[in-house]
C-alpha cells in the first residue's frame, strides 16, 4: 500500500474557525480515506495567551504571533486564513507567492477589488473557500434532487439566515461590526452563505434589489441584508440575512418551490430535509420531513450508521475530505476562489442596489 502523502498545515487565526478547522484537520482521516496526513505545523494568532492554549488543546506543534513569518516557512506547504477579512487579500498573495496551498474563510475579502486580486493569485493552484454548508448531508440531499428534476422547473428560491448575535452587547466592539475589519456586516457575515448555497442550487442570479439596515445608531456596517432576485432559469428569490432575528440562533434556511416539487432545509434542523412530491396521491400529500442520515444520501458512509445525526462540525470535516479527494486526483474543487469572488460580486451589487434604490444587473 502506497504511502500516504505529508501536507504540514500553517493557520493563521485563532478564533471561532480557526477551532472548527483544528477538528477537521484532526478527523478529516478518521472519517474519509483520504491520501494525505496533515501535520498541524504552526498556529497563528495575535493573543499569545490563548494561542499557546489553543496550540495545546489542538496539538499544533508550533504557535506565531507574525503570519509574515508561517507564510515564508519552507516546512509550510498549506496556508488556511481564518483572520478577520481586512488580512485576508494580503495573507493569501504572500501565500500563493511563497508556493502554498491556499485555504481561506468566508466572504473571501472586504470588497470585490480584494477578492479578484486573491483569485488572480492563486489562479493555477489548488484553493478553497470554507463554503462549509454545500457539504451538510440535508443540502448536499437536496442539490442532488435538483439535480435529478425531482422539483422540475424552478418558480421560487427563498432564503433566510435569521441569527440573533447582535443582542448580545459583548460583541458590539469586535472585528465583525466594523467595516474596516469585516467589509460589511450581516450581508458579508451571512448573506454571503445564502449566495453561496443559491448559486450551488438554483444558477447565476441575472439582477437584485436591496435594502441594507443597521439598527444601532453610529455603526458603520449593516445590521440587517435583504434582496430580491431574477434568476438565470427564470426563477424569483428573496433572501434575508439578520443578526437581530430574536427567537432564532443560527437559522440558515431556504425554500425551493417547482413545478414538480418542493424542499425545505434549516441548519437548526441540519439533519433533515422536507420534500413535496406533486405525484402523491391526494389523500396522502404533503411534505415529508426525511431524516437525511441514511441509507442512501450523501456522505452517509463516511459518519455514523443510518439514523445516527451528526452536527455542525462535520460539515468542515466533509469540505476537507473532499478538498483533499480532489488535490489528489488533481481536480477542480468547488467551493473555491472564483465561487467566493461570484459572492463577493453579489455582495457589491447589494450595497449599489441599496444606495441607488434600484434593481441592479450582475455582471
Amino acid at each position: 500500500m502506497p504511502s500516504k502523502k505529508i501536507l504540514n498545515v500553517g493557520m493563521i487565526g485563532q478564533g471561532f474557525m480557526g477551532r472548527a478547522h483544528s477538528n477537521a484537520y484532526r478527523q478529516a482521516n478518521h472519517f474519509f480515506d483520504t491520501n494525505f496526513n496533515l501535520n498541524l505545523k504552526v498556529l497563528c494568532g495575535r493573543d499569545r495567551g490563548r494561542l499557546d492554549a489553543m496550540a495545546s488543546q489542538w496539538g499544533w506543534e508550533d504557535t506565531e504571533t507574525d503570519w509574515w513569518k508561517v507564510v515564508e516557512r519552507n516546512d509550510i506547504d498549506v496556508i488556511d486564513i481564518g483572520t478577520p477579512n481586512d488580512l485576508h487579500v494580503a495573507i493569501a498573495e504572500a501565500a500563493a507567492a511563497a508556493g502554498k496551498i491556499v485555504l481561506c474563510e468566508k466572504p473571501l475579502a472586504t470588497n470585490t477589488a480584494e477578492a479578484e486580486r486573491m483569485t488572480k493569485a492563486v489562479d493555477g493552484k489548488p484553493n478553497l473557500v470554507w463554503f462549509n454548508y454545500r457539504r451538510a448531508p440535508a443540502v448536499a440531499f437536496a442539490k442532488q434532487l435538483i439535480d435529478e428534476g425531482r422539483i422540475g422547473q424552478v418558480y421560487h428560491y427563498r432564503a433566510t439566515y435569521l441569527n440573533s448575535s447582535g443582542l448580545n452587547p459583548a460583541r458590539a466592539n469586535t472585528w465583525r461590526y466594523s467595516k474596516a475589519t469585516a467589509g460589511s456586516g450581516a450581508a458579508g457575515d451571512l448573506l454571503s452563505h445564502l449566495l453561496d448555497l443559491a448559486l450551488w442550487l438554483n444558477g447565476p442570479i441575472q439582477e437584485l434589489c436591496s435594502m441594507l439596515k443597521t439598527f444601532v445608531p453610529g455603526r458603520d456596517v449593516d445590521d440587517a441584508a435583504l434582496m430580491m432576485a431574477r434568476f438565470a432559469n427564470g426563477s424569483v428569490g428573496t433572501l434575508e440575512a439578520t443578526r437581530y432575528g430574536t427567537g432564532n440562533r443560527n437559522r440558515n434556511m431556504f425554500e425551493i418551490h417547482g413545478s414538480k416539487g418542493a424542499l425545505v432545509f434549516n441548519l437548526e434542523e441540519m439533519n433533515r430535509l422536507q420534500y413535496f412530491n406533486v405525484d402523491d396521491p391526494a389523500e396522502v400529500s404533503g411534505m415529508r420531513n426525511i431524516l437525511v442520515t441514511g441509507p442512501g444520501h450523501p456522505y452517509v458512509n463516511q459518519f455514523w450508521p443510518p439514523g445516527h445525526v451528526i452536527g455542525y462540525e462535520h460539515t468542515f470535516i466533509a469540505t476537507l475530505a473532499d478538498f483533499l479527494r480532489a488535490l489528489d486526483e488533481e481536480t477542480e474543487f468547488h467551493a473555491n476562489f472564483e465561487d467566493g469572488l461570484k459572492v463577493q460580486r453579489l455582495l457589491t451589487a447589494v450595497e449599489e442596489a441599496d444606495a441607488k434604490k434600484t434593481w441592479v444587473p450582475v455582471a
